[in-house]
């Protein structure tokens, strides 16, 4: 599928609907399948023992559902994720940025699904995994 938006339009478009995480995450890659976002990770995303929190890992497979959803149909600020499933596998590696790697599994005219890989940033194996289902609203 060919994306309705570039890297640093989807940026734009989510500094709009989502300032409040406005410095949080880049995009590195979007083409109108797969996303490749980076989470810049700073203190307050740490729990004690200077891991990346769930929360934190959890907002950058959302995010990354969410870009990977908007790129083949255009800006939905409304669409809403209505399910997700994430498996944490191993602990972050300190002080990397997380990347998180999102495909498109399928686009429908009312829900889409994203499978979301998550890594340490130069790590090898993933941290987490998930999978999330968004609701795209119906046309107006």
């Amino acid at each position: 599928m060919e994306p309705k938006f570039t890297a640093s339009e989807m940026m734009e478009f989510l500094d709009q609907v989502f300032p409040q995480v406005r410095d949080d995450f880049a995009i590195d890659h979007l083409d109108g399948e797969t996303v490749t976002m980076r989470m810049k990770i700073d203190e307050r995303h740490l729990r004690p023992g200077g891991t990346v929190s769930g929360p934190s890992m959890f907002a950058l497979a959302d995010v990354a559902a969410y870009v990977a959803t908007m790129a083949p149909i255009g800006p939905e600020a409304l669409a809403v994720t209505t399910n997700i499933s994430m498996d944490f596998m191993r602990k972050p590696e300190g002080g990397r940025d997380l990347i998180a790697r999102g495909t498109l599994l399928k686009l429908g005219k009312a829900l889409s699904v994203t499978d979301v890989l998550i890594y340490s940033d130069g790590v090898e194996k993933p941290v987490a995994r998930a999978t999330l289902t968004y609701s795209i609203p119906p046309a107006r």
